[in-house]
């Protein structure tokens, strides 16, 4: 534990809490708070657990009994330390603020009493008749201020205590801690009547939910001054806030004034730290936090944070395969870190660390964990947000919450040791073959050379760690792992949600296949369904996609079936081509039969603010009535859909005939679709050439995280029938 002194030795006098299942010690609260009294309670709870029977609450000693003193100060630790002693007659868990008693009592349970936590409502002890304490003395503090994970057993009160986790709105006033700019001034309130208020971008005001603030306006100051005073009036007894930009990149005013501080401070984040500091000066007994993502993600090169500034510092960009100290995009956001550290010490880091898009999937990211976190450390972070697994089945969701919980307390831990001590306690028998697995995988990820994105596709990796001999080798280990707990249910239930991440990629991987066999495939689709639904686990990623819609979508979309497409394999004649990272790519992926899934990073074809224009060439007349395109959105990345497509065919590429046109209709769903752009004809046509033109909505709408940037579109099968 992170500056544990531990003494322990049992050949002196013990205290004896329960003996005979009879209570032989009192817990003594002489001035109840609330964390004394949730501390005497989870103290309770597992002495109840263990022996049958409770420690009585008193006010003050009790004769012939052993007092737990849970009410003393502690000087020698900070915030949420404790120390614990244990002498003859007296247990005395005491703390220097904080939660620490509640976390004093979580440790004497944990290294003492024999209690281990794993995940919601997960737990393991030794029922005993007697507990006894030997003497000892214990003190730690954390390494961080504020320590959170975002898991879903998180919302189990004893996990969430036993981890030493925190959540945001038990210090940010009006739970407003991230991208907060348009909570607090709603451009559906002030854009049409003060435009001036919000990012110039592309030569115009453009407010809408996720623009920038003009930060130079004086008279926008004004109006969030009000706005913070009142929000902290409504929340008394609170002291922070975070004022943040909205989600989205590049997206900041620059009209001259801002576009001036921000060129002689070298980044976006001039005028923002220039703003926070007139906050931060006009309310001093405040903090406020601001975020450093994306395009502020660089500190300024003249202006430094007042203390009462925390800088909310994201390393969303960066890739997970090594630490973030050892490729390109880590140690640009290393050189943030470093920059933001020579004029603060007073930092929260925001750390990815799971697939957003396909969170069902393998991301062999624990080697890291221990050195990104000990790097934050070092650099004068304070606060840590690590957001990896909000969902059921997210890959090892509750080994990863466990391990960052207890690096994010101590980083200075062996990883290692944790993953291991995990993998026994949470999986028992099944747990050297996981551990092998583990590290059978991230052997071939680093081996592979291929990097580890946090919107990745399992495809990405298909000739990498997920190729076809190592996934024979993964079933073959999961096979043992079930067999060595198969009887015990809980055991393997849990085995088995940590195998679909490999079934879910055994699936995305096959759709992107030719000569599959569809009946073998259609029982792994049903068997990933049933098993996805048996523990609960029912979303694929953040855009709320669901499993029962992936497995509907993978029999109807993604099965092989016979391929009726006139133009299959269809040559491709460019009249505007796709942006060049997609050109490899494109003239196979659009006639192959093969369909897209829900990452544009594999067999999606993509236009940047531009119209797409080409032509097919089928090599010789077909007939046909219809003619079809696939169309992606996923408004998160900034791929929405066009404003229209138009077909038109030839039989000689010179005198084309419209086909006709679709329309398509604004989507603000968050969610990941599949959107089909279908023409047909009255009667067959004949002709040899097909044209397809699509017609972008050029920059990204007032509603949209890209206001007033370029939007993509995306296209993959086109077919004639």
């Amino acid at each position: 534990m992170h500056g544990a002194l531990c003494i322990n030795n049992t050949a002196q006098a013990q205290v004896t809490l329960v003996k005979d299942g009879r209570p032989k010690a009192c817990i003594v609260i002489e001035q109840p708070t609330a964390v004394d009294t949730a501390a005497a309670r989870m103290l309770n709870k597992f002495v109840e657990r263990i022996s049958g029977t409770t420690l009585p609450l008193s006010p003050g000693p009790r004769k012939g009994m052993a007092a737990v003193m849970l009410g003393r100060s502690a000087a020698t630790v900070g915030e949420d330390g404790y120390e614990i002693t244990c002498r003859p007659g007296e247990l005395s868990v005491s703390t220097g603020g904080g939660k620490g008693r509640l976390y004093g009592v979580c440790t004497l349970l944990e290294r003492y009493m024999g209690v281990d936590y794993w995940a919601k409502d997960a737990y393991t002890l030794m029922p005993n008749r007697t507990i006894t304490l030997p003497q000892f003395s214990l003190a730690d503090s954390p390494a961080f201020r504020f320590r959170q994970t975002f898991s879903y057993s998180n919302n189990d009160p004893d996990y969430e205590a036993w981890f030493r986790l925190e959540h945001q709105d038990q210090i940010f006033a009006g739970d407003l801690w991230v991208h907060t700019f348009n909570r607090i001034l709603p451009a559906s309130v002030y854009g049409k009547s003060h435009p001036e208020y919000y990012s110039f971008i592309n030569g115009q005001r453009r407010p809408g939910d996720h623009s920038q603030w003009c930060l130079s306006n004086p008279e926008l100051f004004e109006l969030v001054c009000h706005k913070v005073d009142s929000i902290f009036k409504a929340h008394p007894g609170m002291k922070m806030i975070s004022i943040s930009q909205n989600d989205g990149n590049n997206t900041y005013c620059q009209c001259p004034e801002c576009k001036k501080v921000d060129e002689y401070e070298g980044s976006p984040s001039g005028s923002l730290i220039r703003f926070l500091n007139k906050l931060a000066a006009r309310f001093p007994d405040k903090e406020f936090s601001t975020l450093a993502y994306l395009y502020s993600m660089h500190p300024p090169k003249h202006v430094k944070p007042l203390k009462n500034v925390n800088i909310m510092l994201c390393d969303i960009d960066c890739k997970r395969e090594v630490p973030l100290t050892d490729n390109a995009s880590g140690r640009d956001f290393v050189k943030a870190l470093e920059g933001w550290a020579r004029i603060s010490d007073n930092i929260f880091i925001w750390d990815y660390g799971i697939n957003f898009d396909n969170m069902v999937t393998p991301f062999p990211n624990f080697h890291i964990l221990q050195k990104n976190l000990a790097l934050f450390k070092k650099n004068h972070a304070t606060m840590v947000f690590e957001q990896v697994n909000g969902q059921r089945g997210t890959d090892f969701a509750e080994m990863r919450a466990y391990m960052l919980a207890k690096l994010m307390w101590n980083p200075d831990q062996d990883a290692d040791l944790l993953m291991r001590e995990f993998l026994y306690g949470y999986y028992g028998a099944a747990a050297p073959y996981l551990y092998k697995y583990q590290n059978l995988l991230q052997g071939a990820l680093l081996a592979s050379g291929t990097p580890l994105w946090i919107y990745d596709s399992p495809v990405s990796h298909k000739n990498g760690m997920l190729n076809h001999k190592l996934m024979r080798t993964y079933a073959e280990i999961f096979d043992k792992a079930e067999a060595a707990v198969g009887d015990d249910s809980t055991l393997l239930g849990r085995v088995q949600m940590a195998r679909l991440p490999i079934q879910y990629s055994e699936l995305e991987i096959a759709r992107t296949e030719n000569g599959n066999d569809r009946e073998a495939m259609a029982r792994k689709v049903e068997d990933f369904r049933m098993k996805a639904a048996r523990y609960g686990v029912t979303q694929l990623n953040e855009r709320n996609n669901t499993v029962e819609d992936y497995c509907r979508l993978y029999t109807t979309r993604f099965l092989p079936h016979a391929n009726t497409n006139k133009a299959a394999g269809a040559k491709v004649i460019w009249i505007s081509k796709p942006e060049p990272r997609y050109q490899p790519i494109a003239e196979k992926a659009l006639t192959d039969g093969l369909y897209g899934g829900a990452s544009y990073v594999e067999s999606w074809v993509g236009w940047e603010g531009r119209d797409a224009d080409f032509i097919l060439d089928m090599g010789s007349l077909k007939t046909f009535s219809s003619v079809s395109a696939d169309f992606l959105l996923q408004s998160g990345a900034w791929v929405l859909l066009p404003k229209s497509v138009a077909y038109s065919y030839s039989s000689d590429n010179k005198t084309y005939h419209s086909l006709g046109s679709y329309n398509f209709e604004e989507d603000r769903s968050g969610q990941i679709k599949f959107v089909p752009a279908e023409v047909k004809s009255e009667q067959p046509v004949e002709a040899r050439y097909i044209r397809v033109q699509v017609k972008t909505i050029g920059l990204c709408p007032a509603w949209h995280y890209g206001v007033g940037f370029p939007a993509w579109f995306f296209i993959d099968e086109v077919e004639a029938k």
